[in-house]
């Protein structure tokens, strides 16, 4: 079964290049191409993407405000919006994960990284290298205008699975998780699936940042 993706880019030829690229795959299929935000909702809504690559910078809405609208749609509970742009630290790169993206790529990707890469978020992972997580969250939890989450949301959780989201906002991948705690790479990811799912956490993203809302973690 395809991934289907939607390339949300004002730029034509960006998003003619991308088509080409993940077409090149036979288990990904371009279902649409947006050349603004507004259209992005739409197509999310109309094509039923599994991914949609938003650029940020678009004119009449733009990929943040896009972002927000298709996380916050339920009916697009199964899409997952990864943000392209230039700088792996750009400005906007923060505001795209606290608006529910699930990571983001750097458009000079190589292509069979670009493949690689919608096929994880596809299966429900974030693209956050542990590096770039540590970075992301140290800034996103220094900004006065985060929101912060009630530490009881965190009670339906096992101490186990605590200990686990933890791990997972350090930027631990899941291999790193399960050489910590003494537990298989496939344990740890169960652990982790479980605290999304017991906390309505969209991807490992959102949970990375919930660990932070919560005073799970303490910021740098």
């Amino acid at each position: 079964m395809s991934v289907r993706v939607v390339l949300a880019d004002d730029q034509k030829l960006v998003r003619a290049g991308f088509r080409v690229l993940l077409e090149n795959a036979d288990d990904i299929e371009v279902v649409g191409e947006a050349a603004n935000g507004a259209e992005a909702v739409e197509l999310a809504r109309s094509a039923r993407p599994d991914v949609v690559l938003m650029d940020i910078r678009m004119p009449l809405l733009d990929g943040l405000q896009a972002t927000r609208r298709i996380v916050a749609d339920e009916l697009l509970a199964g899409v997952r919006v990864v943000v392209l742009t230039t700088f792996e630290l750009d400005e906007y790169v923060f505001e795209a994960l606290r608006a529910g993206a699930s990571g983001f790529l750097l458009k000079d990707i190589e292509p069979a990284d670009l493949r690689q890469a919608v096929r994880v978020v596809a299966g429900g992972d974030a693209l956050l290298s542990p590096a770039v997580t540590r970075t992301l969250i140290q800034e996103f939890v220094a900004r006065p205008a985060r929101q912060s989450v009630a530490p009881e949301r965190l009670s339906a959780l096992t101490d186990r699975e605590r200990e686990v989201m933890a791990l997972v906002a350090e930027g631990l991948t899941n291999d790193e998780i399960g050489q910590r705690l003494f537990m298989s790479p496939a344990t740890a990811r169960t652990h982790v699936s479980r605290a999304m799912v017991k906390l309505g956490a969209r991807d490992r993203a959102q949970l990375v940042v919930l660990a932070y809302q919560s005073g799970l973690v303490a910021g740098a």
